[in-house]
């Protein structure tokens, strides 16, 4: 147990996670990180202070990996959502051949987050003070065919947080979404798309910085007003 207030950092990982955790560290927080393996842990934990590290995959049920953190740290006051929606060299197939397979698979990565809050949400309404972020895609608000199940999944997500937003109103409470558009420097996928430009193409201008996204992260939780950031790079 500890006084300092704690954050989860939920699929962490080189780029925007890592940056979400520096950053909530850099305002005094215990950090968790969680993430489906704990073969890069060490590296991560190695950045911070204050920080331990979990693993554990949302889609197969999170509570348990939460039950661990409020035990080691004590109550959970904020969780940022960021699990990556596919894998770097699995890319989505075009919304005219989505098939309602495809769309259940991609939805999966929503209901997770639906079991954070409802894990989460009752101790921060009892104490008043508390907080959620989700990291979502540009096609969520953009239409994105190449995107195909993605996009609703995406669009479902984002709409959960802001209607989430609405509901915590008056309470305290903050619930707000990040809608990704670029490749985030460091993370996985902007590496490998950098790693094979003869495939991909240049990145270059369709970057962002995951420093400068946490940064305006930690900003819409400390203020708790605006309910969504969009970063565009495309």
């Amino acid at each position: 147990m500890t006084t300092r207030p704690t954050a989860v950092v939920l699929g962490v990982g080189p780029g925007l996670g890592m940056s979400m955790a520096r950053r909530f560290a850099g305002e005094g927080y215990n950090v968790a990180l969680v993430s489906r393996t704990a073969e890069r842990h060490p590296a991560y934990l190695a950045e911070l202070d204050n920080a331990e590290a979990f693993a554990g995959d949302v889609r197969n049920g999170i509570g348990a990996t939460l039950d661990k953190i409020t035990e080691r740290f004590g109550v959970i006051d904020v969780a940022y959502y960021g699990p990556a929606a596919i894998e770097p060299d699995s890319m989505p197939t075009d919304i005219t051949d989505a098939t309602a397979e495809a769309v259940e698979k991609a939805m999966s990565w929503v209901y997770p987050a639906v079991e954070v809050v409802g894990k989460l949400l009752p101790g921060m309404l009892e104490r008043g003070s508390g907080g959620f972020l989700f990291a979502g895609g540009l096609s969520a608000v953009r239409p994105m065919p190449a995107l195909g199940a993605l996009a609703v999944s995406s669009a479902a997500l984002r709409n959960y947080a802001r209607t989430l937003h609405e509901g915590l109103a008056g309470t305290g409470v903050y619930a707000g979404s990040l809608i990704i558009g670029g490749l985030v420097e460091r993370g996985d996928i902007h590496r490998m798309v950098v790693s094979q430009r003869e495939k991909y193409g240049d990145a270059g201008g369709h970057t962002l910085d995951p420093d400068a996204i946490a940064g305006v992260a930690w900003k819409m939780f400390s203020a708790g007003d605006s309910a969504e950031s969009v970063f565009d790079a495309l």
